[in-house]
């Protein structure tokens, strides 16, 4: 999409039943790589949702999980939320495969009875010709028309596209130019069932992730919005990231893979520790990541109602996060509950603050005058080895935060030194809670990253 924002588009759901190739075809639409595509049958769980253009018409796009007759606990979840984004789109695609109808299709057009006036049929694994006589035995069900195309190869999506646009109304599409910022992109990041689904429906206020005990739920990355003291927020609750050694299907790799790439569009990690069982190794790995992003990070002890209402409980448990991440004393953490809500308002004003601080630009005037006070207060040492003058910076970026500092023996700024001009910028500058990086340069030489 472009930077245009659009409010009120037409809803477009492909439906079907496990493994017809409804993910190939989100992404071929969507032109990128959004949903998880694998040869397992049921790798789509949540609904995946996505602004994209057919025939140059904006419409929101959702790829729904795969239908089947029979179904466990989790299955049916699953189909419960189908159904659901079925009866609030606007045009239905129902995907089946070249060959013969199978019982859960015929089961499924059943299901879609109530809507065969917002249904489109598409036929695929059709390319090259392929099965395409027993498609048309389709038409035996009441449907006008089939399509019969290739998710994989394009064959004929170019049709069914022209055929969608002309059955949806855009008369209530509404467009707004950028408001000059874009909304707080934050990730849920975190080990398997500590919350992250339970909390993402809590501030977007809906259900677009499914919430199950069983670990792993969340396979692609759910995106939400929402709007908290007059700014927008959007959500990616993702996979949870489980030890490699524990990482044994496709599926789960490429979800964690999905879940780490959201590093790169956020800018704010809500990591979530459930309070009860603490912190693991893996939370130690994200946080490292996300430090080394520049992204700023949000210690979440969520199930917070579950631990004892003491006066010290939760400065102890803030001391072990300080104890663990020793060098992200900068991060806040906050205790809460997703179940019932305790905690959110906190979270989220931190969430601002945070973000105000990501964006903050330091002027190069204060800034150099900051430096000289700094080393006045604290001189660097006058040995000949060690000896080194910071003759001024700048600040070159904002989200992530860097400063370029200019010295007269770069080699010679010592790792405690650096950390001391880090503290001063947090402390003085207003970047209390957030990553920074620092470069120290020599004029007119090739630079030295610290």
């Amino acid at each position: 999409m472009s930077s245009i924002t659009y409010k009120n588009l037409p809803t477009v759901a492909l439906a079907g039943r496990p493994n017809v190739g409804k993910s190939t075809l989100f992404n071929r639409l969507a032109r990128k790589r959004r949903a998880i595509t694998d040869p397992t049958p049921g790798v789509t769980r949540d609904p995946v949702e996505m602004d994209v253009f057919l025939c140059g018409r904006p419409v929101r796009l959702i790829d729904t999980g795969g239908f089947k007759l029979e179904t466990d606990g989790l299955d049916e979840l699953v189909v419960g939320r189908t159904l659901e984004t079925l009866e609030r789109a606007d045009l239905i695609i129902f995907m089946v495969e070249a060959g013969a109808v199978t019982p859960e299709d015929e089961e499924f057009i059943g299901r879609l009875r109530p809507f065969q006036d917002r249904v489109l049929v598409a036929v695929n694994k059709t390319e090259g010709g392929r099965l395409s006589a027993e498609a048309w035995n389709l038409l035996a069900y009441g449907f006008e028309k089939v399509y019969l195309i290739s998710a994989e190869h394009g064959d004929n999506v170019g049709d069914l596209e022209a055929a969608a646009v002309a059955r949806l109304d855009f008369s209530k599409v509404e467009t707004a130019e950028p408001s000059g910022y874009g909304p707080i992109r934050v990730a849920l990041l975190g080990k398997p069932n500590t919350g992250k689904s339970t909390l993402s429906n809590r501030l977007t206020a809906s259900e677009a992730s499914i919430v199950s005990s069983a670990p792993g739920t969340t396979r692609d990355v759910v995106e939400g919005g929402f709007s908290y003291k007059n700014r927008l927020f959007k959500i990616l609750d993702t996979a949870g990231i489980r030890r490699k050694s524990k990482v044994s299907e496709n599926v789960e790799y490429y979800s964690v893979n999905r879940a780490i790439k959201a590093l790169d569009d956020a800018d704010i990690i809500f990591l979530m520790i459930d309070a009860q069982e603490g912190l693991s190794d893996q939370d130690k790995k994200i946080a490292a990541l996300a430090h080394d992003k520049g992204r700023g990070i949000i210690f979440t002890l969520n199930k917070w109602d579950m631990m004892p209402q003491t006066p010290n409980t939760f400065q102890a448990a803030a001391d072990r996060v300080r104890f663990l991440f020793g060098k992200m004393e900068y991060a806040p953490v906050v205790p809460i509950s997703a179940q019932n809500g305790t905690g959110a308002d906190k979270l989220l004003n931190t969430a601002l603050t945070m973000y105000a601080q990501l964006t903050r630009r330091i002027e190069t005037g204060r800034l150099n005058q900051s430096l000289a006070r700094w080393q006045e207060e604290y001189p660097p040492p006058i040995g000949p080895h060690t000896r080194f003058s910071i003759k001024y910076g700048v600040q070159v970026s904002d989200n992530p935060v860097k400063f370029v500092l200019f010295a007269s023996r770069p080699q010679a700024v010592s790792e405690p030194y650096r950390a001391y001009l880090r503290n001063r910028l947090r402390q003085d500058l207003g970047f209390s809670m957030i990553p920074l990086e620092i470069e120290i340069r020599p004029s007119g030489r090739s630079p030295q990253k610290s």
